[in-house]
């Protein structure tokens, strides 16, 4: 008999300790604007992480860059009974019919890394933002060029004390596209440099698009001409690599070399940092945005308050969940590689 009682009291025991464990029993529905951004990549993966310590369910789809079908998908999480929404806009300016169908359903919304306007996030009770401010990425990816060429005078080619710069910009429209094109170059001219843009355009955040636009500028400038190149996000920055390696630069010889800086600290980005090909980037910081967003949406789904104290990061406004950006260069690449 007392061998019945330890079986069953172990059983019992066993039962409690899952209970504790699953922390929720929430269903959190997320959409990614697509799933090949390197970026997001990374995202999606601390999102699962932080889920699978939560205990909960937490269904991921893509959207592939398609606003209506990112509609469709908020629609069809709303029908299967989710219990919070995580989206990642395909469109900022979209944001608000998203935030009227988790409205309408007193559902929690949590938007990650596009943020929505002003008007937007205070239209609703239930929403937050976890994203990072762009103008401080962009503010560090400028210092990264100015503090190289502060330490290696001979990177002024022509030697006119002036910065000659390619830039290549991410989305139209987007937040942190125009931030980080604009406050790098305000970083450079802060460093005490005049700096002449040689070429500008936008590659939507790909590799490849991004390759092709620096094979115009360079065939347009002349790549004798091209002092920096300061792309805002990594894939970009890589993609402008290429068009450089392809003339011979940017692999090994101290003589051609075209310092490039991106932003994200994605790991082919590190990696092309450990070669030598890149001068450096900046942290966006994917694991904690991703882990961020889930903590949030589960709390709210389990409708306790979403504090500081809950979901163990500063809320801003009540509504906004910034995750600081850090300078990543050849002195500390090696602490973000895993």
């Amino acid at each position: 008999m007392k061998k019945h009682v330890v079986f069953l009291a172990a059983a019992l025991f066993a039962v409690s300790a899952v209970a504790a464990f699953a922390a929720t029993d929430a269903l959190v529905g997320a959409c990614i604007y697509k799933f090949d951004d390197t970026f997001m990549t990374g995202v999606r993966n601390a999102m699962r992480a932080e889920m699978d310590r939560q205990g909960g369910e937490l269904e991921i789809v893509d959207s592939q860059n398609r606003q209506p079908a990112q509609n469709d998908q908020v629609d069809a999480y709303i029908s299967k009974g989710a219990n919070a929404l995580i989206v990642n806009p395909v469109d900022r300016t979209a944001a608000q019919p998203l935030m009227e169908k988790a409205k309408a359903e007193g559902l929690p919304i949590v938007f990650v890394n596009r943020e929505p306007y002003a008007e937007v996030m205070n239209a609703y009770d239930k929403i937050w933002y976890v994203g990072a401010k762009a103008e401080e990425s962009g503010t560090q990816s400028g210092q990264i060029i100015a503090d190289y060429f502060k330490a290696n005078p001979k990177a002024d080619k022509n030697g006119d004390g002036k910065i000659q710069y390619i830039m290549i910009r991410g989305e139209q429209g987007h937040q942190d596209a125009t931030l980080r094109t604009e406050y790098s170059t305000k970083a450079m001219k802060d460093a005490g440099f005049e700096i002449v843009e040689l070429g500008n355009d936008t590659a939507n955040w790909d590799k490849v698009q991004a390759t092709d636009k620096m094979k115009g500028f360079i065939s347009a400038v002349g790549i004798d001409n091209i002092e920096a190149v300061l792309a805002n996000n990594d894939d970009m920055a890589l993609g402008a690599i290429e068009a450089l390696k392809a003339e011979g630069y940017n692999m090994g010889d101290a003589a051609k070399y075209v310092p490039v800086v991106g932003v994200d600290a994605t790991a082919p980005a590190l990696e092309a940092m450990s070669k030598g090909e890149m001068l450096g980037t900046v942290l966006n910081d994917a694991d904690n945005q991703g882990f961020a967003a889930v903590k949030v949406a589960v709390v709210a789904a389990d409708d306790k308050p979403v504090t500081d104290e809950s979901i163990g990061y500063t809320i801003t406004d009540g509504k906004y969940i910034w995750i600081p950006y850090r300078p990543v260069t050849v002195e500390n690449y090696k602490e973000f590689m895993k």
